[in-house]
């Protein structure tokens, strides 16, 4: 009687990672590390403090960046270009990612209303808190309102580099699940942001989410970019404002 011999077990390659996991555990270290010496806040910060909190923000933030690309050439398996999505190659791409990073804009701010108000941050107590812990971060004046533009321009592209970038692919690659990539960078991303308090972090975890699935539809990074700018840039002119209007309207 004849036996059949059977067939080794097939190896199944391994994930090819687009760093070292210690570099991206070091990355995860000092994005949290830098969000918990935030978290008490930036009271009564003046001109020269927030000059100074605004250039060291896009200097390390740039750092961050150089440190992404340290780590992609240790695998070789991808480059920042590749992450971003490439360049526009004509008028009509950039006007395509324009339009859709417009209603991506309208649509995550309805969003993010909306959890503002679930979560009571209309609140007076809670408008209060948020005037207490970034009200003296945002800009006044022109040499202030120009730095600030600079920021979000440099968060704008920074920050989905590192997380809708960098983040989610090594994520992705890891649970061998798109879905699980974003969701874990849009974790990290709201932890990264102690310093505007649980309920802001909150909203910004699910802000973040939200580039994720823009990032992994349109397969690039440069809708995210634009709309990443548009929102801190008004969120930061408009902002001081709009506390300042509310602390002459709310009770004492």
């Amino acid at each position: 009687m004849e036996t059949s011999t059977p067939e080794p077990p097939v190896a199944r390659p391994s994930p090819v990672y687009i760093a070292p996991w210690w570099h991206t555990g070091l990355l995860i270290l000092l994005l949290l590390g830098f969000s918990a010496l935030g978290a008490a806040g930036h009271p009564g910060l003046n001109h020269s403090l927030r000059m100074k909190m605004y250039i060291s923000t896009i200097a390390m933030e740039w750092l961050l960046v150089l440190f992404i690309v340290w780590g992609l050439r240790k695998n070789k398996r991808t480059t920042l270009g590749a992450l971003v999505g490439g360049r526009w190659t004509s008028m009509e791409s950039f006007l395509i990612d324009l339009v859709v990073a417009f209603g991506f804009w309208v649509v995550a701010a309805m969003v993010l209303a909306g959890m503002g108000y679930a979560l009571g941050m209309n609140d007076m107590s809670k408008v209060r808190d948020i005037q207490e812990r970034i009200g003296s971060m945002l800009p006044t004046g022109r040499t202030e309102i120009i730095t600030w533009i600079v920021l979000c321009a440099t968060a704008g592209f920074c920050e989905e580099v590192i997380f809708r970038g960098y983040f989610q692919k090594q994520f992705g690659i890891l649970l061998g699940s798109a879905w699980g990539g974003i969701t874990l960078q849009a974790l990290i991303f709201g932890g990264s942001h102690a310093y505007e308090g649980w309920r802001q972090m909150i909203r910004i975890a699910v802000f973040g989410f939200m580039f994720g699935v823009l990032a992994w539809w349109r397969k690039s990074l440069r809708p995210g970019m634009m709309a990443h700018f548009a929102q801190d840039s008004i969120a930061g002119t408009l902002g001081r404002w709009a506390i300042e209007h509310a602390s002459k309207t709310l009770p004492k």
